[in-house]
């Protein structure tokens, strides 16, 4: 099946009880079993069901399927945000004492969460290009793993994936790859040499800004050396699913970050037109970035416009698309308020991937517990607008920024 077809009728679509098109919302905390020992068996994993929501939902296992399936992994397990999967799909391997190499250009919340782990004695490598020859500098006996985003959020840096997973698996660590900005419609990063994947669902998964989550994605590709891994030790029965079952069974149960049933419904509706909606929405960024790129007075950053250095990558990696972001630097924070004040089709708020178009002046607000060198070093410019582009109609879309910056 293709892409669209997939997200319709594939594999686990068909699984629905009473041949229902959409799984039901099971608004449960708890289930009733028909035993005590049926319970018991539930509980000590010698019976598949559910016995409390924060550990198993149906509705949430048919979202996690959904996915698990799109992305061609092996197993996975959603979350309360995208934050927290980033989070949980770290600390299922590493303990105090471990070193992981992280690239340097990430979300601002991201770079917050890794400074929150260097608290716990982790070491982390951030590496500025993060290219396959800078990250093979910083890995040691002790690094436990590779981590970046896909398209970072918000220089519009692109990983090489493919690259980057020959040096990781050489080294026997595993690359974990936040593909939030990219979406399973522009790559499956499993197939490309990612060994987990983690994405914000509340992005272009959900599409219309109605649903916070986050899902961590494993492969079941990396066989693990327990001797290396011994957080996974206890799991070696388990092999190349060693990771999963853990994070299942522990690190996620323990930490509570489940998503709601509710919330796995409104993801399930909104994954089904992922595929409508970032045809759309790719073809409407790289036409307002080409027509702002021609604005002497701005400067204009997107994945596949020929001044960005990640063109060609970008076109390779991703079969010619370019993602749904665009930045815009204007000269100054005055004039980045007057242009997204003056905006009459752009919606001032948080968030990417809706299907409204959305601003927002990265300095101070997502990024604003950050560094002046770390905003620097990340392309978070005093003058810089992000735009998560929507599906308006392209005309009015660029009739709309360039009147907002007519009297620049």
């Amino acid at each position: 099946m293709e892409f669209n077809t997939r997200l319709l009728h594939g594999y686990e679509v068909s699984s629905y009880e009473h041949g229902a098109t959409q799984p039901a919302i099971n608004q449960s905390s708890s289930f009733a079993a028909k035993s005590a020992q049926e319970l018991e068996d539930i509980f000590n994993h010698r019976k598949p069901g559910c016995s409390y929501t924060r550990v198993a939902n149906p509705s949430v296992d048919a979202f996690e399927r959904r996915l698990c399936e799109i992305e061609d992994g092996a197993g996975a397990v959603s979350c309360s945000s995208g934050l927290a999967a980033i989070a949980i799909s770290i600390l299922n391997l590493v303990e105090t004492g471990d070193e992981i190499i992280v690239s340097s250009s990430l979300f601002g919340g991201s770079l917050e969460l890794f400074a929150e782990l260097k608290k716990y004695q982790i070491k982390v490598n951030f590496v500025r290009h993060f290219v396959a020859e800078e990250i093979e500098k910083f890995i040691t006996p002790k690094t436990k793993l590779i981590f970046g985003e896909i398209i970072t959020n918000t220089s519009l840096e692109v990983m090489d994936v493919d690259a980057i997973s020959r040096v990781a698996h050489k080294h026997d660590i595993p690359l974990i790859v936040d593909a939030t900005t990219a979406s399973p419609y522009l790559v499956q990063t499993i197939k490309i040499g990612a060994d987990i994947v983690v994405h914000s669902t509340s992005k272009y998964i959900n599409g219309f800004g109605n649903a916070i989550g986050g899902i961590i994605i494993d492969s079941g590709k990396v066989y693990w050396n327990f001797d290396k891994y011994p957080t996974l030790a206890s799991f070696r029965e388990f092999r190349n699913l060693a990771y999963l079952v853990k994070l299942r069974r522990e690190t996620w149960r323990n930490l509570g970050a489940c998503t709601s049933p509710f919330n796995s419904y409104l993801n399930i509706m909104g994954l089904e037109t992922l595929g409508l909606r970032m045809k759309t929405i790719c073809s409407n960024a790289y036409a307002l970035a080409s027509s702002l790129a021609s604005n002497p007075k701005v400067k204009v950053n997107y994945p596949t416009l020929e001044s960005s250095p990640f063109c060609e990558l970008a076109a390779r990696q991703f079969n010619g698309l370019g993602g749904g972001i665009v930045t815009l630097r204007v000269g100054s924070k005055e004039n980045a308020f007057k242009v997204m004040d003056r905006l009459k089709y752009a919606t001032i708020a948080t968030n990417i991937g809706d299907v409204r178009t959305l601003v927002i002046y990265p300095r101070t607000t997502i990024c604003r517990n950050l560094s002046s060198f770390e905003c620097n070093e990340n392309g978070i410019f005093d003058d810089l607008i992000r735009i998560s582009v929507g599906i308006e109609d392209q005309k009015d879309l660029i009739e709309d920024f360039n009147q907002a910056l007519a009297d620049l």
